[in-house]
């Protein structure tokens, strides 16, 4: 068992997934499936809004091609008048270096880290040269300390409030290792079945003991979708960074 780097600091980490039923993500298809609904794209829409970076792993850069933008153009007005960028900072993680630098994801207006074990920093930075900020950790991707690193990294950099939208790795490795304070579940009315499809958290997540029982804080109808968010323990109580910063969405999606 790992011992717990010590941290000075981290952001405010906001897990965010949409699931069906039985807690897919997808499906084994080669197209997305479809588990938001207009309106509750517009919450996510929102809450990207209040982010200072949005996370996800290079494995859902090459399946999903996302931006990682925030949509409306009022809530980019509001960052703006804040003295904020329009858009939260793009962020990926990846142990293999497998990023094709024509993505939406680095083609998008928005500054871009890519944090990696330090196998490719050198090919990476290459490819990414104007498109990215490229760090290597040292650390495997799959070694306990290494998304402390970048959390750490990331408060060093001013982002305080972090939004992570998968994938299962990605949300396993923020659960395991505790480092997630609020969870956001978009529950959608359909069953995926298929053992092949990626689930919301793979093998690895805690299933009890200290620091993994969750609080409800709010359930929420949104058409025929149920958002559930828990607040989840920490060893160290943390404050949430102020969520009210009156950012309208106009419901423009891309």
């Amino acid at each position: 068992m790992h011992p717990r780097p010590l941290m000075r600091e981290r952001p405010y980490v906001v897990l965010s997934c949409a699931m069906s039923v039985d807690g897919y993500i997808d499906d084994a298809s080669p197209n997305r499936l479809r588990l938001s609904n207009d309106e509750d794209l517009d919450r996510v829409d929102a809450e990207r809004a209040l982010a200072d970076a949005i996370l996800v792993g290079a494995g859902t850069i090459r399946r999903d091609n996302p931006r990682l933008l925030v949509r409306s153009a009022a809530a980019r007005s509001a960052r703006v008048a804040r003295g904020l960028p329009p858009n939260p900072t793009g962020v990926t993680i990846t142990g293999s270096g497998d990023l094709d630098p024509s993505s939406l994801f680095f083609t998008a207006d928005a500054t871009r880290l890519v944090y990696c074990s330090g196998a490719d920093e050198n090919g990476l930075k290459a490819r990414l040269r104007g498109k990215a900020t490229v760090v290597a950790l040292g650390d495997p991707l799959d070694r306990h300390p290494f998304m402390h690193l970048v959390l750490e990294d990331l408060a060093g950099r001013g982002v305080r409030r972090l939004m992570v939208e998968g994938g299962s790795m990605v949300h396993t490795q923020f659960l395991a290792g505790r480092l997630a304070d609020e969870l956001h579940l978009a529950v959608a009315p359909l069953l995926v079945g298929d053992p092949a499809a990626p689930r919301f958290v793979a093998d690895g997540a805690p299933a009890g003991g200290p620091g993994s029982l969750m609080t409800l804080a709010e359930t929420r109808r949104i058409g025929d979708v149920v958002l559930l968010r828990y607040l989840l323990r920490a060893d160290t109580a943390r404050p949430e960074p102020a969520r009210s910063l009156n950012l309208p969405t106009d419901g423009l999606r891309s």
